[in-house]
């Protein structure tokens, strides 16, 4: 068990962090003073957004998530892990280093089951950073915890592919810049539970597709991505555009979710670490009752308990990314479930600790740990609820020990 980064990381790594303090952390106010100025028509992109791009290209520190790649040097999953963390720092700084989910998790699918084509058509120009795309998964009619529930269709008419369905959370659909989707739906309804479902691309112009409403997150828009509810009414594509094959589609999704779901826990511990900056700051500024809060025990406590759970999701992460680059994602099934479950509850418990440390000003826009909270708190239900990665754990677990005699 090796958690030591690559050379390469290393210098990545500080190359990012000497950009955060550069770039991102004085550009803050300047991209939410932007966001505002396009006032309730907030599906725009500020321009400090595309400024930073281009000098984050110019210092080296793009498309830097891609393990095993073929199609760009892109990092293993341990070394990207540090980076991830800087880059949850800042809710918006990853789009400016080209490594913004659902993106991150759509261009691994291109680049791994795509054809030429696809890659050609789609693959680089997210790679460029010229487009987006969404991933349409869950729909609001069923429980798609469970993906075998998924119920849009995916019919074969001749030379084409018909989709009839609603999704809802599909991210990026609310982009200007959205230009497809990798949409996962049932192409083989009388086939085993777990070989009905089929990926497929479909262009975000296609004929047939309403974007019904936009679904903000406790009254955050997220803007200008957000997330959509989708209505795809007898949708052509081409045939071409199925991804690897019909049924097919649970083996692209453990291929995706897999480091999709890694990528959270390592920007939730940014988050994480934001917030107890925050928090520390806070405390040793304020004095009530004639004592500073940094020196209450209770506070003490708190902060202490903070760091160590910081610290302890950390090490699994880094133990998770290691077994997914030495054994495969299969193999860690446990590993990644565990995380997702542990970050996302370590996220939530520290944020909200420092919204208390802020008080009132706390629950307000003014120190961005609302914001902060309501992303943290959704990381327990996208890519999965925390009930179904710890039902996957005790299985997992429980088989240890089943049939021993």
């Amino acid at each position: 068990m090796d958690f030591e980064l690559s050379p390469k990381a290393k210098e990545l790594s500080r190359k990012l962090q000497a950009f955060f303090d550069d770039h991102i952390y004085p550009n803050e106010e300047t991209y939410d003073r932007q966001m505002a100025a396009f006032g309730s028509d907030r599906w725009q992109i500020p321009q400090i957004i595309e400024d930073l791009k281009l000098k984050a290209k110019e210092a080296g520190l793009w498309n830097l998530f891609l393990p095993h790649s073929e199609t760009v040097e892109g990092l293993s999953n341990l070394d990207y892990a540090p980076l991830c963390e800087i880059m949850g720092r800042v809710s918006w700084s990853s789009e400016v280093f080209n490594s913004l989910a659902p993106d991150t998790g759509n261009m691994e699918v291109l680049e791994r089951y795509g054809t030429p084509g696809h890659k050609e058509k789609w693959l680089k120009p997210l790679l460029n950073g010229d487009i987006r795309s969404a991933f349409l998964m869950t729909e609001p009619d069923v429980a798609s915890s469970d993906a075998t529930n998924i119920s849009t269709s995916i019919v074969r008419d001749g030379d084409e592919y018909v989709i009839n369905g609603r999704k809802w959370w599909s991210s990026g659909v609310m982009d200007p810049r959205c230009k497809v989707y990798i949409l996962m739906g049932k192409s083989n309804p009388d086939a085993p539970a777990h070989a009905q479902q089929s990926m497929i691309l479909v262009p975000a112009d296609a004929p047939g597709i309403t974007i019904e409403r936009h679904l903000p997150v406790f009254g955050f828009d997220h803007a200008p991505k957000g997330h959509g509810q989708v209505l795809l009414e007898n949708v052509r594509v081409p045939a071409e555009n199925l991804l690897l094959g019909e049924g097919r589609g649970f083996e692209i999704a453990q291929g995706r979710l897999g480091p999709g779901r890694i990528h959270h826990c390592m920007r939730a511990i940014g988050v994480a670490e934001r917030a107890l900056e925050k928090t520390c700051k806070r405390l040793v500024s304020r004095t009530p009752f004639g004592k500073k809060l940094s020196e209450q025990s209770l506070w003490q406590d708190r902060i202490a308990d903070a760091r160590t759970e910081i610290n302890m999701c950390r090490l699994l992460v880094m133990h998770a990314a290691w077994m997914m680059d030495t054994v495969g994602n299969k193999v860690a099934r446990s590993d990644i479930a565990q995380i997702k479950v542990a970050c996302a509850r370590m996220a939530c418990k520290v944020v909200d600790m420092a919204i208390q440390a802020h008080g009132g000003g706390g629950v307000t826009t003014d120190f961005g740990l609302a914001a902060a909270y309501a992303n943290a708190r959704t990381l327990r239900i996208v890519d999965g609820p925390d009930e179904v990665h710890n039902r996957t754990i005790a299985s997992l677990e429980l088989k240890k020990y089943t049939n021993r005699g």
